[in-house]
């Protein structure tokens, strides 16, 4: 793990891989770290030069200043930005699940022509809604996220998976208590406020040669099909599947599904690297 200084703050990161290799950008979800896509790297690293980095205040990242103001998903991407510039990388593909797919969008709406591809999983271009993000903002504040684990973490994972590996969600529970409160309530917030409707197709129509690609679980209850069903056409019809049986996560979930899918979906762009 290493670390770089973006806008006064210090973000965790990974770059592995060799350097010749196409650029692979991966964003987590909120209240995870990174470390969900470690089951998928050692797929992907034989193709891909991969890049993986912990949101404010989750994993070893900085938290978000005090008097940092809102967070937004413009600064959040401009984080995988500084970042894939730090790796002296142009177009990358980009591969984001939740609050992550929320930062591949802001890319695809304002610096489509920095990317090869983008892969939004179990994501929306609205995710719930404002009342539902403010409340979860006030009890993370006056509750903890110790307090509040045990009903967030078992979303992210299907009733199958958790019975199978009851270690699971007690492990992933005690990752999030290590999570910022206010970064995370920060968070919340911006994801309150974020709506994407009517702002990708102008963009991928500008840029046709950024593909696309959307995927969700049966089983999400946070991002439900019918939420990817509604991204999809806001990204003009970009292909979309749903994994039977699955919920939040697919990179934990099953990393060997996931990785061959995105293996599937950068091929086509192989041999542009930025």
């Amino acid at each position: 793990m290493a670390f770089l200084n973006i806008n006064g703050r210090s973000v965790a990161y990974r770059l592995l891989g060799r350097e010749a290799l196409p650029l692979v950008v991966l964003a987590h979800p909120l209240g995870m770290t990174q470390a969900v896509w470690d089951d998928i790297l050692p797929m992907l690293l034989p193709r891909y030069r991969v890049l993986t980095w912990d949101l404010p205040g989750h994993g070893a990242s900085q938290a978000w200043p005090s008097e940092g103001g809102e967070i937004t998903p413009a600064a959040l991407a401009a984080e995988a930005l500084a970042l894939a510039d730090h790796a002296s990388v142009r177009r990358f593909h980009f591969v984001g699940t939740s609050i992550g797919g929320v930062v591949g969008q802001q890319l695809i709406a304002e610096h489509a022509e920095r990317l090869l591809s983008a892969t939004l999983t179990n994501t929306g271009a609205v995710i719930g809604n404002a009342d539902l993000w403010t409340t979860r903002a006030g009890r993370v504040r006056d509750e903890g996220l110790s307090a509040m684990s045990g009903e967030i973490v078992p979303r992210w994972f299907s009733a199958q998976r958790l019975e199978d590996e009851p270690a699971l969600e007690a492990g992933w529970r005690t990752q999030m208590t290590r999570t910022d409160g206010e970064s995370y309530a920060r968070l919340c917030e911006m994801l309150g406020r974020t709506d994407f409707r009517d702002k990708l197709k102008g963009p991928l129509a500008q840029h046709p040669n950024v593909s696309v690609h959307l995927l969700g679980g049966s089983e999400d209850v946070a991002t439900p099909p019918e939420t990817l069903q509604a991204l999809a056409a806001e990204c003009g019809g970009a292909p979309l599947e749903i994994l039977e049986g699955f919920a939040h996560v697919p990179s934990v979930e099953d990393p060997q599904a996931m990785a061959k899918r995105l293996l599937l979906w950068m091929a086509s762009d192989r041999d542009d690297v930025g």
